[in-house]
């Protein structure tokens, strides 16, 4: 396919994989990538059990999170962070997106294998569809939103894609052997089960189950006899694995009580709907979970939902191959249907076989679903020129953006149309578009990382040792303050609904504030301010971007006031806890 554009496909590709690289290297280090509250809470835990000097037990500060996750993760960061004496974002995050860039190698080795075995005329080579697959697999916005930031979800992917990914490989061989094969999948899976739960268990032991029930003709009498104690052993030692925790543990009733009883049952909590309303009405109901796939796509959405349809048309032609990823999607789907919190989230495990599917259908796709996407990519590029184009004009003679910005950004706009009025480049390009809308946005955001989102050097300078109270809405959102306030003792206020500057003066004697862009505050000891995007806006605050106030609701302004005269406040008081 690339050959249509350069001389060699294989640089072509090689090009368009680098450039994922770089979109998922670039600006790792910003408080502002796209991420999950959670990723505050396990950077919490991380800090406070390296400060402990021991491995187990787990250490927090938050109230009822501890053991919130199982050890693994914790352990990734204590590690990367070298016991917290280099405690960067960009050491929490960076091994996530190893773990996403090997899931992304699997997806391409596994889908140059598969290809091999198509038999349509005018389909990409195995090596064309091993990259289409590893480019799409990046290319997913839940792939780059859960990929890079430091939470369970990239190790999560990796260690429950690659018992799969190694029985589809080494086929033949992987299933028909008796004691090598399972003895591996159990430690991968064990492994897995350390960074997430042991519930995880139940959707990779039945699709393994299926996938050996499949193999052997759905002959239950030969499952039974072959293979059914092949699926115990996996299950048996990615248990007993699992198991090491409590073993190791000084405090086995804490993890039961916290992370079993309360991570884990209750997800089965229907926090009084009643468990068939949930089920059918609400964002977490199973139409939620339906729409999981195709919304984890994101600019891809329009792909994947044909590659649903491909499937559904072509459902007495697939492949076995085909068939078992297939199966692997429903399975997850039914399992996660039982608990009451029903979300995208919890189908990530599937997307790299999603990837491999549509890669294997990528010619079979019409155009229109990728002008689709091409379309809305560059919907959301031109939304990004104009917020850009506000923001430096709100701050003049700052530099706000560089002309290399302009540049990429433009150049990105003129690919995609280029893609979309040109038929034979549109499946080329679509998903390099797709990587350079990741990468614009995260260079939108970049000057928040600098001068104009964050404390000066002399703020920092003045908060030393001393106790500052900032905003917060979601569990631990104060340990971001740590990277940039470093050296101050950091306490979070509640700050739902919003509270004013004479509210917070009279509790706290240094604090942080969030207020309107053109909002004065006469009278104010102001040791520095920063911008900010807002987030949880109103209906009210929503019809006001729609009609066009889009850059005083998108940011804010938040001010570092001293409030001398204030009573001190002890830091057992914390609020975000």
């Amino acid at each position: 396919m690339l050959h249509k554009i350069m001389p060699s496909p294989f640089v072509g590709y090689v090009l368009a994989t680098l450039l994922g690289v770089f979109t998922y290297l670039y600006g790792l280090d910003s408080l502002h990538i796209p991420t999950n509250g959670d990723e505050m809470v396990y950077a919490h835990i991380t800090r406070v059990t390296a400060d402990s000097g021991h491995l187990l037990p787990l250490q927090s500060q938050l109230k009822e999170t501890r053991n919130t996750k199982p050890p693994l993760l914790f352990w990734q960061g204590i590690t990367s962070t070298n016991w917290g004496q280099s405690w960067s974002l960009w050491n929490l995050r960076y091994p996530s997106v190893i773990y996403t860039l090997l899931t992304a190698l699997l997806v391409f080795l596994l889908a140059n294998k598969l290809a091999q075995f198509q038999t349509v005329e005018g389909v990409a080579t195995p090596s064309e569809t091993g990259f289409i697959a590893a480019l799409t697999f990046l290319a997913f916005f839940s792939t780059y939103r859960f990929g890079r930031p430091f939470l369970i979800n990239p190790a999560e992917v990796f260690w429950f894609f690659l018992p799969f990914f190694s029985m589809l490989y080494w086929r033949t061989n992987a299933f028909e052997s008796t004691i090598s094969v399972p003895l591996i999948l159990g430690v991968e899976v064990g492994v897995g089960l350390l960074y997430k739960s042991f519930a995880l268990i139940l959707p990779v032991g039945l699709a393994l189950a299926w996938w050996y029930l499949h193999q052997r003709d759905y002959r239950w009498k030969a499952f039974l006899h072959k293979d059914s104690w092949k699926v115990a052993i996996i299950v048996a030692l990615a248990l007993a694995m699992f198991g090491l925790w409590f073993v190791f543990d000084p405090d086995p009733q804490a993890v039961w009580r916290e992370f079993i009883l309360g991570e884990n049952a209750g997800k089965f909590d229907s926090r009084g709907g009643g468990y068939f309303t949930t089920l059918f009405w609400g964002g977490s109901s199973v139409w939620a979970l339906l729409a999981g796939y195709p919304m984890n796509a994101g600019l891809l959405v329009f792909p994947v939902i044909a590659v649903f349809w491909i499937a559904y048309r072509r459902r007495l032609l697939l492949g076995d191959s085909e068939k078992m990823l297939w199966i692997w999607m429903a399975v997850l789907f039914m399992v996660f249907i039982l608990p009451s919190q029903r979300t995208a989230r919890y189908l990530l495990e599937a997307m790299p076989g999603l990837a491999i599917l549509c890669a294997l259908n990528w010619q079979r796709i019409g155009r229109g679903f990728f002008v689709a996407s091409l379309l809305l990519s560059g919907s959301v590029l031109a939304l990004l020129a104009f917020l850009s184009w506000r923001l430096q004009q709100e701050i003049p003679g700052a530099g706000v953006y560089s002309p290399v910005y302009w540049i990429i950004l433009f150049a990105a706009l003129a690919l995609a149309l280029f893609a979309i009025f040109w038929a034979r480049y549109t499946r080329v390009l679509v998903n390099v578009v797709v990587l350079l809308v990741m990468l614009m946005l995260a260079a939108f955001l970049r000057p928040l990382d600098g001068a104009i989102g964050k404390y000066s050097a002399e703020a920092q300078r003045y908060t030393m040792g001393k106790d500052v109270w900032v905003p917060c809405n979601f569990r631990a959102v104060d340990e971001s303050y740590r990277f940039l306030l470093p050296e101050a003792k950091v306490h979070g206020y509640w700050a739902e609904p919003p509270l004013g500057v004479g509210e917070l003066s009279g509790k706290y004697n240094l604090f942080a504030v969030r207020v309107l862009l053109n909002e004065k505050c006469g009278g104010c000891k102001i040791i520095g301010q920063r911008l900010e995007i807002r987030s949880r806006h109103s209906q009210e605050e929503i019809l006001r971007i729609l009609k066009g106030d889009v850059f005083r609701q998108l940011f804010t302004k938040e001010l570092l006031i001293e409030a001398p005269q204030a009573a001190p406040i002890m830091p057992l008081a914390e609020e975000c806890r």
